[in-house]
């Protein structure tokens, strides 16, 4: 088969089409012919050298893919070989095939395309596990989600509003703020013009947010607790602003808020099962009924993942960035 290697870290350039061995699915393990596979920021990471994958994940790029069923390992049950799915994935998504853990697997939801699916798995699984499992978004509060063009952000906003929450969104320009707003988001903040603070305390009566979404990291922190409603929490998911900040301990004592951090990628395969099958629970059945979908901004050939590295790094996308594969 071919996959998009890294023979030296990089730039995009650094990624190469290569044939490479074919995976064979071992015990617990489906074989997944890939028809897409999506460009997310710690794919860039990795291709940068600072991410490598898990202990005996793929060593190739990609947390999520779509395609069909080629064959079934030893104790799986439930999955048969034709059948669409998309899977969360450790690594090895950036080719045209993937073993993935029978856990991890969902079936293509009703009324989603099977090149298009390769869009979902790793935002739904991060959206749903910490704006829903970890922070406990409820019908009636505010979420605050930074980045909303994002492929994150735009699950998130569809997801927030699918049970009854209000959205408040940040974007870097107005055309991205409009179609956050075409998804659903309540309250659009320019975060280049903007103070995100001032805005969701105008937007909530003074009250702030119920839980925010963050990918931003040490940049954002303290002013997200500021942005917090009393009994708040703050999820952060990223550190594109940075690893280092100072907490103000006194403010979110004061608001009895809560801030928790996570990752996906890591986590042990009975975790990442559970978050998968929490999500074909409450998250599939929302793809059937037209509440939710995926958003994407292009599809591209596999073997031109370095142009889709460029899109999302110069952040000139909306949603998710599909690699098409042969």
């Amino acid at each position: 088969m071919h996959a998009i290697t890294i023979p030296e870290p990089g730039g995009p350039e650094a990624l190469v089409w290569a044939e490479v061995p074919d995976p064979q699915p071992g015990e617990g393990e489906v074989l997944v012919e890939v028809a897409a596979s999506a460009v997310n920021r710690a794919d860039i990471m990795q291709r940068q050298g600072f991410y490598d994958p898990p202990p005996g994940a793929s060593p190739y790029l990609g947390l999520e893919c779509s395609g069909r069923v080629a064959a079934v390992g030893p104790g799986v049950s439930g999955w048969a070989v034709g059948e669409e799915v998309c899977a969360l994935l450790a690594g090895g998504g950036y080719a045209e095939k993937v073993v993935v853990p029978a856990g991890q697997l969902l079936p293509v939801p009703q009324g989603v395309d099977v090149k298009a699916a390769a869009a979902l798995p790793e935002v739904v699984c991060t959206v749903w596990s910490n704006a829903f499992m970890v922070a406990h978004l409820r019908p009636g509060e505010t979420l605050l989600v930074h980045g909303g063009s994002s492929g994150i952000g735009t699950m998130a906003i569809q997801l927030a509003k699918a049970v009854g929450a209000r959205v408040a969104v940040t974007a870097g320009t107005g055309e991205k703020l409009e179609r956050c707003a075409e998804l659903g988001a309540d309250v659009l903040i320019n975060y280049r013009e903007q103070d995100f603070v001032a805005e969701v305390k105008q937007a909530t009566g003074g009250a702030g947010a119920d839980v925010i979404l963050d990918n931003m990291g040490a940049k954002y922190l303290d002013r997200n607790v500021q942005a917090l409603a009393v009994n708040g929490r703050l999820a952060i998911i990223g550190m594109q602003g940075g690893r280092k900040g100072e907490l103000n301990i006194g403010t979110l004592l004061a608001k009895r808020a809560a801030v928790s951090a996570t990752s996906l990628r890591a986590r042990p395969l009975e975790e990442k099962a559970a978050i998968v099958a929490a999500v074909r629970e409450h998250v599939w059945p929302l793809f059937a009924g037209g509440h939710v979908r995926p958003v994407v901004d292009r599809e591209m050939p596999m073997s031109e993942a370095a142009e889709g590295h460029r899109v999302v790094e110069e952040s000139g996308h909306f949603g998710k960035v599909l690699l098409i594969a042969p």
